[in-house]
């Protein structure tokens, strides 16, 4: 029996350092840079030149990193074992190694183009970008309202446009689906005036009123409230992550106050002894 309880506690303490070493700085700095090394490489593979001049070392790098990004996979299974299944970035990261393992050949070759996704483990590593992307994706539910907003002005503005443009402009206005597609890019302001809107203000010089405000509000006002909702939810999310440290730390300070003034309480006990010793 106390060799049994030895050798779970023997597995526990390894599985422990093991956890310290996945968590470390160092190795966290190091997982970075393979991870960057490996976009570089991903990266000249796109290179015909490249490829033919340094192609077999290219190969054998992807190996070696695809080795070693399997490994520190492995070792944080071992570490945190169920918790990291409950992780959706620890579920992210085991599917981004594991496509790199597809076989090159046969009917899931395709997915060997999927490897340039190892290079999206930076966002589960360096701590800043996962807050953006976890506010965003808690940001979805409050960008629903929004994006019918959207739709709605889009619709109302295209059947506008259809009306209005669909015979100047048939190419762009001509039906519904022109429209919506030809308001879109005016939104991106992709040449949204020399393609778009100079043509019909040289038949209707009139038309600027019906271009600008659809330019102002699906620009400046739509566009800006998908922004406001996701940096309201980066500074909610920081807010609530940041809240437990602030509490550890006003309640380590009020314990120190205590201690204190615990201390000063005592001193002046002893002083007051002094004197009364002195006196008597």
């Amino acid at each position: 029996m106390q060799e049994v309880l030895t050798s779970a506690d023997a597995a526990e303490t390894l599985r422990a350092r093991t956890a310290r070493l996945v968590l470390s700085a160092p190795f966290q700095s190091a997982v970075i840079g393979l991870i960057l090394l490996n976009a570089v490489t991903l990266g000249l593979e796109t290179s015909g030149s490249v490829m033919a001049a340094m192609g077999g070392l290219l190969y054998f790098t992807d190996r070696v990193l695809l080795a070693l990004f399997t490994a520190e996979i492995a070792l944080r299974i071992y570490a945190f074992r169920g918790r990291f299944f409950r992780d959706p970035w620890g579920i992210f990261d085991l599917l981004v190694v594991a496509i790199a393992w597809v076989p090159a050949t046969g009917p899931l070759s395709v997915l060997r183009a999927l490897r340039v996704l190892r290079v999206l483990r930076l966002i589960s590593i360096v701590p800043s970008m996962r807050l953006v992307v976890e506010a965003m994706l808690k940001a979805l539910p409050g960008m629903g309202s929004i994006v019918l907003l959207m739709a709605l002005i889009f619709y109302v503005f295209a059947v506008m446009a259809t009306k209005l443009y669909g015979e100047l402009a048939p190419e762009r206005f001509g039906s519904l689906g022109a429209s919506l597609f030809t308001l879109f890019q005016m939104m991106t302001l992709e040449s949204w005036a020399e393609a778009n809107v100079r043509p019909i203000l040289e038949q209707q010089p009139l038309a600027w009123l019906f271009f600008v405000p659809f330019i102002l509000v699906a620009t400046f006002v739509v566009l800006n409230l998908f922004i406001g909702v996701i940096v309201d939810s980066i500074q909610t999310l920081r807010a609530q992550r940041e809240a437990p440290a602030l509490e550890a730390a006003r309640s380590e300070a009020h314990l120190d106050a205590q201690t204190v003034l615990a201390e000063i309480r005592a001193l002046r006990a002893e002083v007051r002894e002094l004197r009364a010793a002195r006196t008597g």
